[in-house]
């Protein structure tokens, strides 16, 4: 039964690291939108295709535009957050 627990957390924790790993794209998305790079830029076209369904998906439900800021990534980044701190407890508690 220790075995399934510990395969169980260790997927848990592989988990958590592409969460975290996600906040980081988004991060580096939201402040690239600050300085207009070049929309051709293979770096930029991946960063804009992994980020846009999620800000698609919460601006689906809310208005994120607040005198011309976007919050849509400071609100997916609290959201990610409240996951692993769910999540990390869970697997911790096992």
């Amino acid at each position: 039964m220790s075995t399934l627990i510990e395969i169980i957390q260790g997927l848990g924790g592989i988990f958590l690291s592409l969460v975290n790993v996600y906040v980081w794209v988004i991060i580096i998305a939201a402040l690239l939108s600050f300085v207009n790079p070049d929309p051709y830029n293979p770096v930029v076209q991946f960063l804009h295709r992994i980020t846009q369904p999620a800000y698609n998906f919460v601006r689906r439900f809310m208005r994120t535009d607040f005198n011309g800021l976007d919050l849509a990534p400071l609100i997916i980044i609290i959201a990610l957050q409240i996951v692993v701190v769910v999540v990390g407890s869970i697997l911790s508690s096992l």
